[in-house]
This record gives structure tokens, sequence and C-alpha cells, in this order.
């Protein structure tokens, strides 16, 4: 596991002087075609960020040429951070990963490939949040999650819900939701959101936990039914759904985001030049609009804030992890 210590100091090194001599030492932009990795498939709700931002990252400071945005699905986005673990440390190679391949993981891998010490922040990119959805297996008289958990209570073979993956923010939020409820939540992994979501359509599961993005054209076509948010307020694009504290489930939060990371002893002007183009994309209203659309709310940081954030998540997830008793072997 992890050690706090070295996680904060390996975390706060590059980015942290990053923040304080912006563009001293850049004397030009990237000169190769920059790579931007991402761990799960193409059309996925992070890949629209990769892809959208990508878009907007030539001609800057940091690189005369879009970024080529290169999908390296597997192992829950740990693939595409192992590699870029070994990328060159000069602004070519970027990663663009969920909060929780760095927060949850190192407390449930005991033999991680990766650390924090491996990487260097740039800028949060979206933030997202997940949602319980229920379909034709659960009556339709199930319109909140107090009526879905009375109903799993009285029916214990059928209360199960699908998530995205074992040791995903999702599983763990479907997880806490049985714990605090009292309610043995069956849970069903599978490799991505969409299958789990398709087989809540078609009545294989009762309901699944998956970032609410890819929940969204079901919701709206009539399929499935939303009954709670992750997020710490309502969602705006979904305004009519309470969140979990909303409706007595405090615990029940996360506001996850994807973020951009490049290897460790990348040169501090690159980090800065890279998180300012990032940032400057991510305020273009057709990539705010376009992420929007897909259930992902476009948020830039410096890369100290974006350290900082990723710290506060991994020792929030620390205990409740423990609380949940999931290991994973790595």
């Amino acid at each position: 596991m992890t050690n706090r210590r070295h996680f904060v100091a390996a975390l706060g090194g590059t980015a942290a002087i990053a923040a304080l001599h912006p563009f001293a030492a850049l004397a030009q932009a990237v000169q190769q075609v920059v790579k931007i990795y991402y761990g799960f498939p193409a059309g996925s709700a992070g890949d629209s960020v990769a892809r959208r931002v990508a878009e907007k990252l030539g001609d800057t400071p940091f690189t005369k040429v879009n970024p080529v945005v290169e999908n390296k699905p597997g192992a829950g986005g740990r693939i595409a951070l192992d590699t870029l673990k070994s990328s060159a440390a000069d602004g070519s190679v970027l990663c663009l990963a969920q909060a929780s391949a760095l927060s949850i993981y190192p407390h449930i891998y005991t033999k991680l490939g990766y650390g924090m010490a491996d990487f260097a922040p740039i800028s949060i990119g979206a933030v997202m949040t997940h949602a319980l959805t229920v379909g034709p297996a659960v009556p339709a008289s199930v319109k909140t999650l107090k009526d879905f958990i009375a109903w799993a209570k009285a029916n214990p073979g059928q209360a199960s819900y699908g998530s995205p993956g074992a040791g995903s923010t999702p599983h763990f939020l479907g997880a806490l939701l049985g714990l605090n409820s009292g309610t043995d939540l069956r849970h069903v992994p599978y490799r991505g959101s969409l299958p789990a979501i398709n087989d809540v359509v078609g009545g294989q599961i009762a309901s699944s936990m998956t970032p609410a993005g890819d929940a969204i054209p079901f919701a709206k076509a009539g399929k499935l039914r939303v009954l709670a948010m992750s997020g710490s307020q309502r969602a705006a694009y979904l305004p009519d759904v309470p969140t979990f504290t909303e409706q007595g489930f405090p615990e029940i939060v996360a506001d996850e985001w994807f973020g951009f990371f490049a290897p460790a002893k990348t040169p501090t002007a690159v980090i800065t030049a890279a998180s300012a183009a990032i940032q400057t994309a991510l305020k273009d209203k057709s990539v705010a609009d376009g992420l929007l659309s897909v259930g992902l709310l476009a948020q830039g940081s410096s890369p100290e804030d974006m350290r900082k954030s990723l710290q506060s998540e991994y020792e929030r997830w620390g205990p409740l992890v423990k609380k949940i008793g999931f290991t994973a072997e790595s």
C-alpha cells in the first residue's frame, strides 16, 4: 500500500514548482506530435474529454499540432498509466486518467505497478457524477431510493447492481449503499458501463451504478429510471434527480474527475504550458457544451490544485475501502 508521506511528497514536487514559474524556461513548444493515452475504449465518457481537449491544444505555447489520442483499454485504466510511467519525460506523452486510479487503487492493489512518484499532475479535465438506475426487473412503483431499498430488502434474491468493474468508484458507492442501508446488494462487475446498463435495460439485473453520462440516453428514452446521483449537488443535465445526500446517505458522494498527467521529471515549464493550454481549452464553449451533453462538467485546474484534490481523495477513500473490506489481485 502506498505510504501516505511518500504519496503527498511525490505528488507535490513538479506540480508545486510549476505553479510558481509560468513559462520561465519554455524555449519552444513540444516539437513532436503529442500523444494522450486514455485507459478505456473510444466512445466512453473520458475519451470525450481527451479528444475534445486535444482538438484545442494545437498552436499554443505547449504544442503547435493537435495531440493524438491513443486508447489503451484494460485493467481499469492501469495499462495506460503503466505506459505513461515509462514514457519520455519531455511533454510528448500525456495521459488522461480517472482520479480513482491514484486515489482508490493504492488502497486495494497490493502490487500496483505505479505510484504517484511516477507522475506529474497537469490539470483536471472534467468532473462526473455517478447514477443509480433501475430497469424492468424492478417494479414501476419503485420511484425513489427509499422505494428501491424497501424493494431490495423484500426481494434479496433479486437485489443486484452492476458496475463498470470491481474496484471502480461506482462499485464502492453501491457497496456503501448496501452497508449504510442494511441491504444485501449483490455486486455484478462488468467490463465497462454500457454492458451493465444494457443488462439493466434487458432485465437481467435489477440496477446499475455507473457514470451518469452513460445512462442519460437510456433514461431519456424511457428504458431505465434514475433514482439517485452521487454529486454534492444536483446535476444540471438531470435536475429532477435528487442526490444520495438529499435522500439520507451523506457518505455516498463522489464528484469524480478525469485529469491529465505527464511522466515524473517532465520539465516544469512544459507542465505549466500544458496546464495553461488545457485550462484554456476547457473554457471553450464548444468543448464545455459537448462535455455537458454526455454528463461531464468541464473543469480545469492548476497542477497544485489537482495535487491537493487527489491527496484529499486518497485520504478520504482509505477508511471507506477498509469499511467495505474489498481487496483485489493486481
